[in-house]
């Protein structure tokens, strides 16, 4: 499986990626070891998607980061983002 997931960082921002292997990956970014999160933990997982295909999980993510994207995310987690 290949996971698209969704990270609410401690500035409030979702942070978007994909994996592989999700529980590594979270547990990278919950020590600081990827660079584009290490300085805005505490961070929380706040949602995934699996896909079978590699292809699949990371055309999501990209269709994420683009404006259109972003208002989906917010509206689809409206009230988890709320609530955290």
């Amino acid at each position: 499986m290949h996971y698209t997931y969704f990270l609410l960082l401690s500035n409030k921002q979702v942070y978007k990626g994909s994996t592989s292997d999700l529980k590594r990956r979270y547990i990278e970014h919950q020590n600081g070891k990827v660079k584009s999160t290490q300085h805005k933990r505490p961070l929380k997982l706040v949602g995934y998607e699996a896909y079978l295909l590699k292809s699949d999980a990371e055309r999501r993510e990209k269709f994420l980061k683009t404006t259109e994207g972003r208002r989906l995310l917010k509206q689809q987690y409206k009230d988890v983002l709320n609530k955290l």
